[in-house]
């Protein structure tokens, strides 16, 4: 038997566990209904709770959470106030999906906020699955999203910057390693599932450049009774091994959210070698069950968990 001053110490070191990172705080404790990238995800987790206890729509509440941070002109690396690329464009990318197979995704989209929107509706209006550059753009305004500047001042002061030296060297978009794409996945009571992402893309990138975050299965992907995956950092690297799909196959093979996403940085570094080097590469995992995982190459990484209670917190991933 346990004396009460051995469950003291048992505490105290549990308690020590957790705070140094070396025990997913994500674990059995809680199940989750909607999680999300980074520390401005937060704001998005509740945008999304709000409108899933609303409406009881995953698809809605996952939009409704990524349009946060599109409609912020001080985030820069997603929606308006997106850095350009190295030619003075801001370019949006933005996929939305659920367990069903409803999928919608848009790439290279100019002048239009909303990207996310715009990606569910060619999920609901087209036969399609991606459309990109100027018929992306084209079907946003048929579908009456308003023509909207999105290069800021605060953007384009960066990009004139940049310009003096004009050196292109491929990076995330990462201020502090806590600044990039916005993955968000939501679950219901009954275990159904819908995500979506969304990026302006890497700053002053080649015109043209995409990365993962529209690509089902490297930015996103979603299965039905099996778990949903996001994806962040370097897209490159990330599309390299079909990063989300991959993480939910480890799901479907039994790997717990946090395994998953663990095995498929891992394999990164197993294919990529010393390439990856300096590279922030992330992967967050939502099972059906609630259950969540995170994992990055770097430190850095921090994802916002809402409960089912509604209680949202920001936590740093675990990393290589």
């Amino acid at each position: 038997m346990i004396s009460r001053r051995g469950l003291i110490a048992l505490g105290t070191g549990l308690a020590g566990v957790l705070a140094g990172g070396r025990l997913s705080l994500a674990g059995n404790a809680a199940r989750y209904s909607v999680v999300s990238t980074w520390d401005f995800g937060a704001a998005a987790n509740k945008a999304a709770f709000a409108e899933l206890a609303r409406s009881g729509s995953l698809l809605d509440a996952v939009e409704q959470g990524a349009r946060v941070p599109e409609a912020d002109p001080t985030n820069h690396s997603v929606g308006m106030g997106g850095y350009p690329d190295r030619d003075g464009h801001v370019t949006l990318d933005a996929i939305i999906m659920d367990d069903g197979g409803h999928l919608g995704a848009v790439a290279a989209l100019e002048n239009v906020i909303h990207a996310v929107s715009v990606a569910r509706k060619v999920m609901e209006l087209t036969p399609h699955t991606l459309l990109v550059g100027e018929g992306a753009t084209q079907f946003a305004l048929e579908q009456g999203f308003a023509r909207e500047r999105l290069l800021t001042p605060e953007s384009e002061a960066a990009w004139r910057e940049w310009l003096k030296e004009s050196h292109y060297a491929p990076q995330p978009n990462i201020e502090n390693r806590n600044h990039d794409t916005l993955g968000i996945l939501a679950r219901n009571a009954a275990g159904q599932l819908a995500g979506a992402c969304t990026t302006s893309g890497m700053a002053f990138k080649l015109r043209g450049r995409v990365g993962d975050s529209p690509q089902c299965g490297a930015g996103l992907f979603v299965e039905a009774g099996i778990g949903a995956a996001t994806s962040t950092g370097v897209g490159e690297e990330v599309t390299r091994i079909a990063g989300s799909a991959r993480v939910v196959a480890s799901m479907r093979e039994g790997r717990s959210p946090q395994h998953a996403c663990e095995e498929a940085v891992r394999h990164l570094v197993r294919v990529r070698g010393a390439a990856t080097r300096g590279e922030q590469v992330g992967f967050l995992a939502l099972s059906a069950a609630g259950v969540v995982g995170a994992f990055a190459l770097l430190s850095g990484f921090t994802y916002a968990v809402t409960d089912e209670a509604g209680e949202t917190r920001v936590l740093p991933a675990r990393h290589l």
